[in-house]
């Protein structure tokens, strides 16, 4: 399986959380590090080098912040110029089976992600348009993978949760419904 991680974070520089985890892929065999921002510093997209990157993959996982709970601009203009209408949906739908997963990473607990928590939502909650639109593009989707900066207080910790990525990003996964 070859796997595309597309990692979007504004100031990957300075995430102790976000680097770490892409640190863990950059040299994994099967998986593709994909940087936005790295990539497009003026945000200026190549939409069919993006589409192509997509088409020689099975497995795609967008690694991000929670971002005032959602993406970062820059993935937001991701979505709205590489999933253009007549490639992914419509009259065409290029991603039709292929695996999308989200790695998200927040500076809080996940207690705090709970009704009754500071957030009042889950981060399932906070995904709601990007199962949304894998829905809507026939793609499947796998787990989340979830980093919580509260929960991880040593660098030895840190990269335990950075393997249990790798582990989750090469992992196989099941689907319990109807395919496109």
């Amino acid at each position: 399986m070859k796997v595309l991680v597309i990692v979007v974070h504004p100031s990957l520089q300075d995430s102790r959380l976000n680097a770490a985890l892409k640190s863990a892929i950059d040299h994994e065999p099967n998986i593709t590090v994909h940087d936005l921002y790295s990539t497009y510093p003026r945000e200026q997209i190549n939409v069919k080098k993006e589409q192509q990157l997509l088409e020689e993959h099975d497995r795609i996982v967008f690694q991000f912040p929670n971002y005032w709970y959602s993406y970062p601009p820059l993935l937001k203009k991701w979505f709205d110029e590489v999933l253009e209408r007549g490639w992914a949906f419509k009259e065409g739908f290029a991603l039709r089976g292929k695996e999308l997963g989200v790695a998200i990473s927040s500076a809080f607990t996940p207690e705090e992600y709970r009704f009754d928590g500071l957030h009042r939502f889950t981060i399932e909650q906070i995904l709601a348009p990007f199962y949304a639109t894998c829905n809507f593009i026939r793609a499947k989707t796998i787990p989340i993978f979830k980093t919580f900066e509260e929960s991880i207080d040593t660098t030895e910790e840190l990269i335990e949760h950075a393997n249990k990525y790798v582990q989750h990003l090469k992992a196989p996964y099941s689907f319990h419904y109807n395919s496109y």
